[in-house]
């Protein structure tokens, strides 16, 4: 019996050993394609076919819904591309996210940054800038697609405060 149940433990220890390699390979697969998606939106062209269709953004903009989709996300990104010109102003530190419910690494990607979001200066406005905290999440599809993308930050304010 303590044959078995240390053959039985050490199975166990491999079976988890190999799904947090797997796990850590998804991530680091998945903060490629947030390399790829954060620089092609400062760069104003999106590449959309890194999220998958069904994707789902929720955030902190003040007055919309909960969840938007995709569609919504690319007309909110050609709206804000007409006025606002965005700049990461460090290197990006991806962070493995875990499962809620387990704790374990899953694959996702986490992380903190600062963005410096500049309004265009026009005949009639002088151009401001203003540098925004941000914490955001993506989750990815097995595909490796986003899924699943949060941000937390105070958006709306600071944006607004572009405008006064």
């Amino acid at each position: 019996m303590k044959k078995f149940t240390i053959m039985l433990f050490m199975s166990l220890f491999v079976m988890a050993c190999n799904q947090d390699k797997e796990a850590m390979a998804a991530f680091e697969k998945n903060s490629k394609t947030m390399d790829l998606l954060f620089k092609s939106y400062a760069n104003e062209n999106v590449d959309y076919s890194k999220f998958n269709e069904n994707a789902v953004f929720r955030g902190t903009l003040f007055g919309s819904k909960d969840s938007l989709y995709l569609d919504e996300i690319k007309e909110m990104h050609k709206e804000f591309f007409k006025v606002y010109d965005v700049e990461h102003l460090t290197e990006f530190n991806y962070l493995p996210g875990v499962n809620p419910e387990t704790g374990k690494i899953d694959g996702s990607v986490r992380m903190y940054y600062d963005m410096k979001v500049t309004r265009t200066a026009t005949d009639s406005t002088e151009e401001k800038s203003v540098i925004i905290p941000i914490y955001e999440s993506f989750d990815f599809d097995e595909e490796g697609k986003a899924l699943f993308i949060q941000w937390y930050c105070d958006w709306t304010a600071s944006i607004g405060s572009l405008e006064n």
